[in-house]
């Protein structure tokens, strides 16, 4: 959608303005409460203090325990709960169903069957969630088969495999951190975009978009992990199966909401180094110092450290080599559908079937910025330079980035 590097620095331009002053007020409070632990001779804030900081400060902030979440959140009830997510939107039951002999790779894996009860079979999914030796520490979707229409009555069923590593000594006891959760929700975003699907040829099928439209479903199902109206549908307490409770949830969301801005900046920060890095060409290490050292001062609160090079361990320069402004698109195209669509009510049939029949059916097989016209109307987009970029109204009214 982008169509040029001119067209995405404008963008990321614009997110970087929007997001500064407030990332500038919540660096300030981040400092003051370090001198406050440190008195007058604890030096200027580092990089590295974000993450412990900004951990203690939200924790502190709203009493909360982030073990007392995660016993909440079993993986069994957490699987239950991407049944109701598709049972509730989308009129699709899973249904976990035997493997056959030499069909899966290791016996933690679970097979579901998607059905509607007018469609019938829509397609397989495998959960490989849990944790063990030797296993890679990824979080991801894969497409094994692709959807196609074989002929008018015939359609291949798309196969689908989410992989996570959820740590536990067993399935049964395995507990997710709700940053855990989110990132599982933001999986099944990708699968049912392509167990969904219905095309002609299987290259366009679900997730075979342009890039930077791939993750606009998995980051509107994100959304979904953070409401309590569909956390209380599964989320139980693994020793007395009590829900959990609506003010443990709204200190959750209180946490998120603090320092939401720092964190809108690093990703900012990342895009604009790969757009950096992929265009300039630098000729050498140095250069490439060179240039993230000068993204991080213009670009963010914090300082850069001479002699450090987080770029090197970047992998989406690789991954995604150009494309990791997508993930900033994607953020705002899905906070534009969230408010529009599904905040009212996100569980009802009305936002699943709009997302369904007007999202996510065409996979590929349609213009990215047609469906989003279609979908919520066409102040979701906006052109620029030859190019189309995500109208950021939405977010930063979500993030009470406007005074």
């Amino acid at each position: 959608m982008a169509s040029s590097p001119e067209v995405v620095l404008s963008f990321l331009h614009d997110m970087s303005e929007m997001v500064r002053p407030k990332a500038d007020e919540e660096f300030k409070t981040i400092s003051d409460f370090k001198r406050g632990k440190g008195g007058q001779l604890v030096e200027d804030l580092e990089p590295w203090d974000e993450p412990y900081l900004t951990r203690m400060m939200k924790s502190s902030a709203h009493n909360l325990d982030y073990s007392v979440v995660a016993s909440y959140f079993t993986l069994p009830q957490c699987i239950e709960g991407l049944k109701v997510l598709a049972e509730s939107l989308f009129g699709v039951k899973c249904h976990e169903i035997p493997l056959g002999p030499a069909e899966s790779w290791h016996p933690d894996v679970l097979k579901l069957s998607l059905n509607h009860p007018d469609e019938g079979e829509l397609g397989y999914l495998y959960l490989d969630l849990k944790s063990r030796k030797g296993k890679h520490p990824i979080c991801a979707h894969f497409a094994i088969k692709g959807g196609r229409r074989i002929s008018d009555t015939n359609y291949q069923l798309p196969i689908v495999a989410l992989v996570c590593s959820f740590s536990g000594s067993n399935f049964q006891s395995v507990r997710l951190h709700h940053s855990d959760l989110e990132t599982l929700f933001h999986e099944f975003g990708h699968a049912l975009h392509s167990l969904l699907s219905r095309t002609d040829y299987q290259h366009f099928s679900g997730t075979r978009v342009v890039t930077d439209f791939a993750e606009t479903p998995s980051n509107l199902f994100e959304y979904y992990a953070w409401d309590y109206r569909v956390l209380k549908t599964f989320g139980k307490h693994y020793s007395t199966g009590d829900p959990i409770p609506e003010n443990l949830v709204k200190s959750l969301q209180g946490a998120k909401r603090m320092f939401a801005a720092t964190e809108l900046q690093g990703q900012v920060f990342y895009a604009l180094i790969d757009q950096a890095l992929h265009t300039a060409k630098p000729s050498s290490v140095e250069d490439t110092i060179s240039i993230v050292a000068d993204l991080k001062r213009e670009h963010t609160s914090w300082k850069y450290v001479e002699g450090t090079h987080w770029h090197s361990r970047f992998s989406h320069l690789v991954s995604y080599g150009a494309g990791y402004y997508s993930y900033l698109y994607a953020k705002c195209f899905a906070a534009t559908i969230w408010q529009k669509k599904c905040k009212e009510d996100p569980l009802s049939v009305e936002a699943g079937s709009a997302l369904r029949s007007k999202f996510l059916q065409y996979g590929g097989a349609k213009d990215a910025p047609a469906i989003l016209d279609d979908l919520v109307g066409n102040s979701v987009t906006r052109n620029w330079n030859g190019g189309i970029v995500p109208d950021i109204t939405c977010l930063g009214q979500e993030m009470k980035l406007f005074k």
